[in-house]
């Protein structure tokens, strides 16, 4: 059964109440492309290492939330051509009533978020039901989805490996990554609103801002 914790709906309950008693919300750092190729360096090629790398591939990729990550099913990967694919969200954060999302996801180059995909779903022998799966300790997936909390442990337990602060950085890393690898690689706002479904590009340009004030500074030619 599925922890009421784990609902959308629940998460904006927590929202309301830290808004009201004037939390400030917690930054994490933005994980960039080359690091991401690092830490899928680190993954191995044992069934927890397959799934991991899956997730930190596809989670990036997509610019997932953990949510999203941890509900999605086989049936809502979609292949259109040898490109890449269509991946279907169900429901997500900025999709209250459910009517579903679709985001394109590259084939890829280097960090090859579809073929680490398809690795770990044939090794894990994963025909049906949700992707990211808990694993017993016979190796053999559970068929229980990951929760929230585990995409933040794996996340941190690959950026400690390359050598980063683990402390820094959660589930959402990943997401807030692909925004920055992609206007740091001059990707167009609207491109990348198309990936993240932002409603809109204040957001977006926030990420861009937190995480590249000093790149192409306006005064670096005088000052």
């Amino acid at each position: 059964m599925t922890s009421p914790a784990s609902d959308n709906a629940v998460d904006e309950v927590f929202r309301v109440i830290a808004r009201v008693r004037g939390d400030k919300p917690r930054q994490v750092k933005a994980l960039r492309e080359y690091q991401i190729l690092a830490m899928l360096e680190q993954c191995g090629t044992g069934l927890h290492g397959l799934r991991d790398a899956s997730m930190l591939s596809l989670g990036f990729a997509a610019a997932l939330r953990r949510s999203e990550l941890c509900y999605l099913r086989v049936g809502d990967v979609e292949k259109k051509s040898d490109e890449g694919f269509l991946l279907h969200i169900r429901k997500s954060k900025t999709d209250r009533y459910g009517k579903g999302q679709k985001i394109a996801v590259l084939t890829g180059n280097s960090i090859k978020p579809i073929e680490h995909l398809y690795k770990w779903l044939q090794t894990s022998k994963i025909k049906d039901g949700y992707i990211f799966q808990t694993l017993e300790r016979g190796g053999h997936a559970s068929g229980r989805p990951l929760h929230h909390g585990d995409i933040a442990r794996i996340v941190k337990r690959y950026t400690e490996q390359i050598g980063l602060d683990p402390s820094e950085f959660s589930g959402h890393s990943l997401r807030a990554g692909f925004v920055t690898s992609a206007a740091a690689n001059h990707a167009r706002i609207d491109k990348i609103m198309e990936i993240t479904r932002h409603k809109s590009a204040d957001m977006v340009m926030k990420y861009i801002r937190d995480e590249e004030s000093f790149v192409d500074h306006a005064g670096a030619s005088f000052l």
